[in-house]
């Protein structure tokens, strides 16, 4: 691992804890070089494939589908925490279940379950991408739809 301060090659782990999920270790690394000190993480790699419904295939994005819900939270009461929470332990799913490809339908109902949880706002943003609602028509069934789920629970 190369030092970010001085770029030489020479850099030795000093110490390594396992972070609180279990799947991602944190390393302190010092240069031999200038003595700087950083820090790493490794994580389990997530290789798989998202096939799109048009049936294009693309690489799994951590951050495409951070971004995505990012935007469907944005100005609403939902920390980050909990949104990197909830990719982190959609990852272990995904890992778990041992598959090369995964629908992006099974991702998108995943991120919409849990949005759905956090906050109805947030949820209809998402899904009004995600579903590609064709017009406002399409808005107010979900919203109503929404309101009776909210109505009968109560």
């Amino acid at each position: 691992m190369k030092c970010p301060k001085c770029k030489q090659s020479d850099t030795k782990v000093i110490d390594s804890r396992i972070i609180e999920d279990g799947f991602t270790i944190r390393r302190r690394r010092e240069c031999a070089n200038c003595g700087y000190r950083f820090t790493t993480y490794e994580k389990i790699e997530l290789n798989v494939m998202i096939v799109k419904k048009d049936g294009r295939r693309e690489p799994y994005n951590r951050e495409k589908l951070l971004a995505g819900i990012r935007k469907a939270c944005h100005k609403r009461p939902i920390s980050e925490h909990l949104i990197k929470k909830f990719i982190d332990e959609l990852e272990l799913d995904l890992i778990q279940k041992g598959e090369k490809e995964i629908p992006s339908s099974y991702i998108g109902e995943k991120v919409m379950s849990a949005l759905k949880e956090w906050d109805k706002v947030a949820y209809i943003r998402f899904a009004s991408v995600y579903k590609e609602f064709k017009g406002v028509d399409e808005f107010i069934l979900q919203i109503k739809e929404l309101g009776d789920e909210s109505g009968s629970k109560e």
